[in-house]
């Protein structure tokens, strides 16, 4: 078996007397790195500030959501540091804090920018460095305590819960921003994040490290080493990219629903929150699903089902049609999406939790913004018609099924622990 990386002493240094605190800095921390991001709560009033003062394509809408995450599919570069590189002594808690603040601070300069397309994009980019940072501490909160209670499911269930919840106000508080001065969505972001400093402050404790910069740089070597000889977590990030780049039609779907369906900033952001809701009853509903059957059947059903209803997006011709479509659409990709990311989350090693679910994430990150700009380009130079998209994303969704048999048997067959169940032996 691989060398577990040296973390200081024995396993996680999180000081974990109380789960529930820890399941709450969990769930208010996937708030605070979800809404106020460039793509997120912002994302509607960039939008439109693109589209109707700048009157860009709709590929250079696209190319600028995929560059404006750079940092986030440099993700892997936080989780290392996080790992292996104590800041003030603790590996999660000052990263915590002073990321926090910068990203806020950041949003406010944001709201300074000039509004050309360049000086938005930079200012974008800005916030997500500190943004990224947050959340890679956030999700290796999850995967350690996760694995040392045998419920990583239940968790990485609670954090697309609480990420979708996200979701059904984005869309009517991003459309209601959209309506105003950039200035004040810029404002609004901030708040998040500087109100996550003291529930950071208060709830993630953690015992000093006693690493030393030689032992960190042998601890990041160890950890990559220990990465690199995994294959299982390699396999289920293969996976989930070829998922997730699926061409998709995102930036399509916000042009047809201002130019052929003429719907308002507002009722875009309500059908935001409607498919938000589907994925809090899918992500939900996997709660109770991930204890009773395994992860290969949780798997091909939420993937067989999120492709065969892509195909509703042929009816997308109403409010009335959109209201439904985006339901289902929620509903059957929020499942899958869970499932998914539980998959990779449970082939992450010991020990790397920082830089595996970073790698997660990113590998997420770089497919779904790279297939949006791939769809919006098939559109604007290909001329490629909505109902060509659709099709196109619908079967190269489905067909990632034929990975299954690539998938290790022990990751596949895993389901979480139910009550009463023991507690497995570290090997």
């Amino acid at each position: 078996m691989a060398e577990q990386p040296n973390n200081g002493d024995s396993q996680s240094r999180l000081q974990t007397g109380n789960l529930g605190l820890i399941v709450l800095f969990v769930t208010l921390g996937i708030v605070a790195t979800t809404l106020p991001q460039p793509q997120v709560l912002g994302k509607i009033p960039l939008q439109h500030l693109l589209k109707s003062d700048l009157h860009v394509t709709r590929q250079q809408m696209a190319g600028f959501f995929l560059v404006c995450g750079l940092f986030w599919y440099l993700k892997p570069i936080a989780g290392i540091l996080t790992d292996a590189f104590p800041l003030f002594k603790t590996r999660r808690r000052h990263y915590a804090l002073i990321s926090a603040g910068l990203a806020g601070l950041s949003w406010i300069g944001l709201a300074f920018a000039p509004h050309t397309y360049n000086a938005l994009l930079l200012g974008a980019v800005v916030v997500n460095l500190f943004m990224v940072m947050l959340s890679t501490v956030v999700g290796a909160v999850l995967v350690e305590i996760g694995q040392s209670t045998g419920s990583v499911g239940r968790l990485t269930a609670v954090r697309q819960v609480a990420s979708n919840v996200c979701g059904v106000f984005v869309g009517p508080v991003g459309g209601l921003l959209a309506t105003g001065a950039l200035g004040i969505a810029c404002g609004v972001n901030s708040i998040f994040l500087f109100a996550f400093i003291p529930i950071t402050y208060m709830i993630l404790k953690e015992r000093p490290s006693v690493l030393n910069r030689a032992q960190s740089f042998t601890n990041a070597k160890t950890q990559f080493a220990i990465m690199k000889g995994t294959p299982s977590f390699w396999w289920a990030l293969v996976f989930i990219s070829l998922f997730y780049f699926a061409p998709g039609f995102s930036t399509l779907l916000y042009y047809r629903q201002n130019d052929i369906l003429k719907i308002d900033q507002l009722h875009i952001g309500y059908l935001g929150s409607i498919g938000a809701i589907g994925a809090i009853i899918g992500s939900g509903g996997y709660v109770f699903l991930v204890r009773r059957f395994t992860l290969k059947v949780l798997i091909v059903t939420a993937i067989a089902l999120a492709a065969s209803t892509t195909f509703f997006y042929f009816f997308y011709t109403s409010y009335q049609n959109a209201m439904i479509i985006d339901f289902c659409n929620g509903l059957f990709f929020g499942f899958a999406e869970v499932s998914l990311i539980d998959m990779a989350a449970r082939a992450t090693p010991v020990g790397s939790e920082g830089l595996g679910y970073s790698l997660i994430l990113s590998f997420r990150n770089v497919a779904l913004f790279g297939a949006d700009y791939l769809g919006s380009m098939l559109a604007d130079q290909k001329h490629w018609s909505w109902e060509s998209m659709v099709t196109l994303n619908a079967v190269t969704t489905g067909i990632v099924l034929v990975l299954i048999p690539f998938i290790p048997k022990i990751i596949l067959s895993t389901k979480d622990r139910s009550k009463g169940d023991p507690v497995p032996k570290a090997a």
